[in-house]
């Protein structure tokens, strides 16, 4: 649904985008992520066609961006970080004006109109000035305006910035629920955001590409080795927690042992393999043979953040990891 092939931008000697390349499947929920500067609003503009790639192409809904731009602008739905509204407008009468703008049909619009009205559940200020709603209904007007004709692909610019937490997680929702019907490109800083909403995530620093992949994917291949909790119950008396330490250490394959916490009888550590290797049941055979009660051993996932900020260092940044 998007294709993106060796897409560069510059700005005279400014590189703001150099040479990525990604892909998103109809129906996705995409996380397009990347520092301050990093050149995401950049793809975002080129991919709705407000600005011309200076190299390489970029495809919508089977359109380019440079050869079509009409025809990539009627299937593509946009909102922006400030939605574009009308303040001295109300509701409706807003939704009429960009549905006529985006060329809806007089005998389709009231229909239209209703219909993402009732999907963005904005029905109770359908009639009010767009200058007197809170953050959050600017924001469900916005997502209305975008999906009023109907689009096969949207793309989203920080669809959360500013506001607060229930609106976060109305507005979450709204999006999941949009997925399947619409393909979605959603731009945020927001790391928590992506993992709840989005299948698969784009990372960019510096104008490329260090990762395309889904969150899983990106921490398998990024760990390599396995980090395993491990908590331990020692009843009639704990042995200090190096004694537990030093134990795990001595299990094959077994590359670090980080003591984490102590509560009562129970220690629990954050254990780490080499390379390649698998340790698990190991661990928990060296627990039970000292006579001590396992309690709980479980695979330890690196959070969004940690890939988030490896991948976007500098080292990482300079190699272009894909």
């Amino acid at each position: 649904m998007i294709k993106v092939e060796g897409l560069t931008k510059r700005y005279g000697r400014n590189v703001a985008v150099n040479n990525i390349s990604f892909g998103v499947q109809k129906g996705q929920i995409v996380g397009f992520l990347g520092p301050n500067g990093a050149g995401k609003t950049t793809t975002m503009r080129v991919l709705t066609c407000f600005l011309p790639p200076t190299a390489g192409t970029a495809e919508v809904a089977g359109y380019d961006v440079l050869a079509a731009p009409m025809e990539v602008k009627r299937r593509i739905g946009y909102l922006p970080e400030t939605p574009p509204l009308y303040p001295e407008m109300e509701v409706v009468e807003y939704l009429v004006f960009v549905g006529r703008l985006k060329g809806i049909g007089k005998g389709d619009l009231a229909r239209r109109v209703d219909e993402v009205i009732e999907r963005t559940a904005i029905g109770d200020v359908r009639t009010k000035l767009l200058g007197r709603l809170s953050k959050g209904y600017r924001q469900r007007v916005g997502l209305a305006q975008a999906i009023i004709h109907n689009p096969d692909v949207l793309i989203l610019d920080e669809p959360t910035a500013g506001l607060d937490p229930k609106q976060i997680i109305e507005t979450r929702q709204l999006i999941r629920k949009l997925a399947g019907d619409h393909t979605i490109i959603l731009s945020t800083h927001i790391l928590p955001e992506v993992e709840q909403t989005c299948e698969q995530v784009v990372i960019i620093s510096k104008g490329k590409l260090v990762a395309t992949d889904s969150v899983q994917n990106l921490t398998n291949r990024l760990r390599g080795s396995e980090a395993v909790a491990v908590s331990v119950d020692t009843p009639g008396g704990a042995p200090p927690a190096d004694q537990i330490r030093q134990k795990l250490e001595q299990v094959p394959g077994v590359s670090r042992v980080v003591f984490k916490e102590a509560r009562d009888t129970r220690q629990s550590f954050e254990v780490e393999s080499l390379q390649g290797r698998t340790v698990r049941a190991d661990l928990a055979r060296a627990v039970v043979e000292s006579g001590w009660n396992l309690v709980e051993l479980h695979a330890v996932a690196f959070s969004l953040e940690d890939i988030f900020l490896q991948l976007t260092s500098t080292d990482a940044a300079e190699g272009g990891k894909q």
